[in-house]
């Protein structure tokens, strides 16, 4: 295949490019929460109350080109009727206010209904944002204080979650595109989003505010479960973990300990993630590498080689010492 052939294969798929996001586990244009469709309705009627007055605006464009062209060529062109025009130009005005006041009506039905979901809350969910992963926090059950896990964010479809946000450091920002819209993350304030998921299955967050050198590597997953699924989940994180033994000790009573919590052992650090639960998550290092044991065990060994500026320090351990702690954190579901 000659250049010029493989240039105007690649063009026929060009078209294919602008749909790229309409669809995927993180996109705005796939909603699978109450406040998202709200947002999609109104971004589409956005779109198409702008896209006919771009429409209209080109139209007379062309033709005012047409009408300039055939006075540039001698052809007799007849002179505006003042009241034709001045018709017109009323026509155009009532359009332009017909439109805004579309717009703006819109904007206070999707504003009312966002509202009146914050009358349904039901469950609270705290999300700290950290350089560069999320602290997240539920409700136990029990009534005996809050569940701590990291980097991903289950809901119940069909509930009402309010995200209470805090950053410890610097201004992040809180997005779930199929779930809800954007709220910035600002240290010293407390800012909140409501969600109501009713779609099942994964879905992708970040952070989309620039926060420093990993601000790319600071996502999560979401698992949007059955009331059922949610309520099984979080008694599995309510519950301790087994202590470990052997070299994998150094987890819980080694300089692990400083940083990381692990419930029901000697660990109680808080300056890194929870990892009690931490083999059941999808992602290791906020949706850098896919868990895996091998993943940890690269983590452990090159934090600074896997995502560069990262807070959590190289430890000097043993060959023996990471092979067996990282799988003893695989093997915490």
């Amino acid at each position: 295949m000659d250049g010029g052939a493989a240039m105007r294969g690649a063009w026929s798929f060009a078209w294919l490019f602008p749909l790229a996001a309409c669809a995927g586990p993180q996109s705005p244009l796939a909603p699978a929460g109450l406040q998202a469709e709200w947002q999609h309705w109104l971004l589409m009627l956005m779109f198409w109350v702008c896209g006919i007055v771009y429409a209209l605006v080109m139209a007379l464009l062309g033709a005012s080109i047409w009408r300039g062209r055939r006075r540039l060529t001698g052809t007799p062109e007849t002179s505006p009727d003042d009241r034709r025009l001045s018709k017109g130009l009323g026509l155009w005005a009532g359009m332009i206010v017909a439109g805004l006041t579309i717009l703006i009506l819109g904007s206070f039905v999707v504003e009312r209904e966002l509202a009146n979901e914050r009358k349904r809350e039901a469950l609270v969910v705290r999300v700290t944002a950290q350089q560069w992963w999320w602290r997240i926090q539920y409700r136990d059950p029990a009534g005996t204080g809050w569940i701590e896990t990291a980097n991903e964010l289950h809901l119940p479809a069909g509930r009402t979650a309010r995200i209470e946000l805090g950053s410890v450091d610097v201004i992040h920002s809180f997005w779930v595109p199929n779930v809800a819209g954007k709220m910035d993350v600002i240290p010293g304030r407390a800012n909140a989003i409501d969600v109501t998921p009713h779609r099942l299955g994964w879905f992708r967050g970040q952070c989309a505010e620039f926060c420093g050198a990993q601000h790319a590597h600071m996502a999560f997953d979401v698992k949007v479960d059955t009331p059922a699924e949610f309520a099984a989940w979080l008694a599995t994180q309510a519950s301790p973990a087994t202590p470990p033994a052997g070299a994998a000790m150094v987890v819980t009573n080694g300089p692990c300990a400083s940083c990381h919590t692990i419930r029901g052992t000697a660990a109680r650090g808080r300056a890194g993630p929870d990892l009690t639960h931490v083999g059941g998550r999808r992602s290791v290092a906020a949706g850098t590498l896919p868990m895996s044991r091998g993943a940890l065990q690269g983590w452990i060994a090159q934090p600074q080689a896997l995502k560069p500026g990262t807070l959590m320090p190289a430890v000097a351990l043993t060959g023996a010492q990471i092979d067996a702690t990282a799988a003893y954190l695989e093997s915490r579901k």
